[in-house]
């Protein structure tokens, strides 16, 4: 059982927060709740039974105990303010765990003035526990707090440790801003079922139970996804009539436009906080033991 600490408490905290009350990962009394707007603070506790406070640098000691684990899950933009508020003030044995879209692991630690970090995106199914985070810890971050991250990131669904934070810029375009393109996809689908004739109700559950049978298929049955699709395209049916208004419509390309788009923006998000975070004249390990780049 760990005691945790979310600094920000929007959508993610909140669902990071149940599903470790649920998974037993932590009891809603050693976990606290951080943010700006103390009526949120309030709907928090009032839910899940956990201790909420508008001060950051409170929330770091819960039953006169130091957190074993603080969670960075505010907006990229809020971060360097949060950084510079909580500087130095991180225990050496507590684990920080960024899920801040685009913000480097030098840059956390260098506004920290603090080593263990493990910077991680995880995507929004993370919410119901199916969730996809990619993370990847600095070389300060031991194996017990290795361990530590991957109980709660498994918790929220699959999870994918990488050894190069260009990666995670990666996943960001891919799994994280993935949904989006699934959400949009399910979205036309539906209403291209409206405007054949059916019901918007009925046309929603054609596609939701559509999506989420082909995917669970895509996974058990380890084939390529080309051949899964050859499978339901016969030789003049329905589904190459429909494959070949997709490729006139440049769909792959469109496609991977968008995700080279949100791969850009990740890289700028972090490029611009590195230049808003003031640096500390020293961190708190030797030379030898540098961040991963």
């Amino acid at each position: 059982m760990m005691r945790l600490a979310f600094i920000g408490s929007g959508m993610m905290a909140e669902a990071m927060l149940k599903i470790a009350i649920d998974a037993q990962v932590a009891a809603p009394q050693h976990i606290v709740a951080s943010g700006p707007r103390e009526k949120r603070g309030q709907e928090l506790h009032a839910r899940y039974g956990v201790v909420a406070c508008t001060d950051n640098s409170l929330a770091l000691t819960v039953d006169g105990s130091d957190i074993d684990l603080v969670v960075l899950s505010v907006k990229p933009q809020v971060l360097p303010a949060v950084l510079k508020e909580l500087q130095g003030k991180i225990p050496p044995q507590t684990l920080v765990l960024s899920i801040v879209a685009g913000m480097q692991t030098s840059v956390i630690a260098g506004g920290l003035a603090h080593g263990a970090i493990v910077r991680a995106m995880p995507n929004t199914p993370a919410q119901i526990g199916q969730g996809m985070t990619v993370w990847m810890p600095t070389l300060a971050v031991s194996e017990s707090q290795r361990d530590r991250a991957r109980v709660i990131l498994q918790a929220m669904g699959e999870e994918v440790c990488v050894d190069n934070e260009k990666q995670l810029d990666m996943a960001t375009a891919v799994s994280g801003t993935g949904p989006t393109f699934v959400f949009l996809m399910m979205e036309a689908l539906t209403d291209a079922a409206v405007h054949l004739g059916f019901s918007r109700r009925v046309g929603r559950k054609l596609v939701t139970q559509t999506v989420l049978g082909s995917a669970l298929f895509a996974r058990q049955s380890g084939k390529h996804l080309a051949e899964l699709r050859n499978m339901v395209t016969s030789p003049g049916g329905t589904s190459a009539d429909a494959i070949y208004q997709l490729d006139k419509g440049a769909l792959r390309t469109v496609l991977s436009k968008a995700v080279w788009a949100a791969y850009q923006k990740s890289v700028r998000l972090g490029a611009a906080a590195n230049g808003a975070v003031l640096m500390p004249e020293s961190l708190p390990y030797d030379d030898d033991d540098k961040l991963a780049e």
